[in-house]
Order: C-alpha cells, then structure tokens, then sequence
C-alpha cells in the first residue's frame, strides 16, 4: 500500500503543534509538498535547518510505510525556491570570477542538497569545474571551483 505523503506530513506538523495546509506537486525529484502556516520562521529553522531535518523525518516515516514512495521536499512560504535563486546566483558569481581572474573559488560550507544545486547549475560551464572538499569538524562539505584544465 502507497504511503500518503501528505496525509503523513499533516499529521507529523498536526503533533508538532503546527495548523498547516500543504499543497501537493508532482516534480522531476518526487513530490513537492508546499507547507501554509503562520509561524513560517518556526518552522524553517536557521539557515532552514529544522525544515531539512523535517524534511529528513518525513522521507524516514514514508519509506518506512512503502520503500516504492517517491522522495519528499518540503517548502514553507517559498523557503526553498528563494534559497535555490540565491545559491544559483552565488555559484555564478563566484564562476565568473574564476573565469575573470582564474583563481579557485571557495564556496562555504553546504548541505549535500545545496551542493548537488551548485554542481548542476555549473555542470555546463566549459570554463569552470567544481569539487566537493571536506570541511574539518562538519559533515558538511565546501565545493572549490577552478579554472577547468
């Protein structure tokens, strides 16, 4: 039996204490879930923390119930979409200036989400090349950009 991602999520933020309204939308990676409530900022997190981890136990709850489910991203007042404008515009900011001035870039430290985001939108680039680093003391890794050899 399919496990109802939205069905689940409403409940999961229901015992949390949130009064939410999601909207449910097919996308490329599996099923965006938009999140309506008022305390937003709550529930984003710093630097969207709490909605990743969120995020993280809802995708664990729902393979749980079924291992066929599609994936789960979790959205609340556009959090996400913003985040991926400013982070693609970072990683092209920072590729021109390694084209300017060839210098290695150094983005700082991310997510596996947000480096997979910066990979591909510079995944084209014939002038520029990206490489995840470890970041000592972290799980999070920092992705260098050079001039492509």
């Amino acid at each position: 039996m399919p496990a109802n991602a939205k069905a689940i999520t409403e409940e999961f933020l229901r015992l949390l204490g949130f009064n939410a309204t999601l909207h449910e939308h097919p996308f490329d990676q599996g099923v965006l879930l938009d999140i309506e409530c008022e305390d937003a900022g709550r529930l984003i997190g710093r630097q969207g923390q709490t909605l990743a981890e969120l995020q993280y136990l809802v995708n664990r709850m729902i393979f749980q119930a079924d291992k066929e489910s599609p994936k789960v991203t979790l959205d609340v007042a556009n959090y996400r979409s913003q985040a991926r404008e400013a982070l693609v515009k970072k990683a092209r900011e920072a590729a021109d200036k390694v084209r300017r001035w060839g210098d290695i870039v150094e983005l700082e430290p991310m997510n596996a989400f947000d480096r997979y985001v910066v990979h591909q939108t510079l995944m084209d680039d014939p002038a520029v090349e990206t490489h995840s680093v470890a970041v000592d003391g972290t799980t999070k890794k920092a992705i260098l950009l050079r001039p492509k050899r």
